[in-house]
């Protein structure tokens, strides 16, 4: 009688073990591309980040020349160079 029992419980546990089993690798699979799109967001805000840098590093070094600092002078703050002679156009 237990016998009789036993092969159906087996069986019936082999086939939930199978379904759960499928049912991870669907989990995993799904992961692994959420983990692969991730990665590619990753890269292109990484690259960002650098082109960024690289930028700030280009403006910074600009910065110090005298040229861009009397070009920022002239241009934000209005100020002009000694016995300079400015002229402005009244058409604009």
């Amino acid at each position: 009688m237990k016998r009789k029992l036993l092969i159906p419980i087996f069986i019936i546990a082999i086939i939930v073990w199978v379904i759960v089993l499928i049912k991870q690798q669907i989990n995993i699979s799904q992961y692994q591309k959420e983990i692969e799109e991730l990665s590619s967001k990753i890269e292109l805000a990484q690259e960002e980040l650098n082109q960024n840098k690289q930028n700030l590093e280009e403006e910074i070094n600009k910065s110090n020349s005298s040229e861009y600092i009397e070009k920022i002078a002239r241009e934000k703050l209005g100020m002009y160079l000694q016995n300079e002679r400015v002229y402005v156009d009244s058409n604009n």
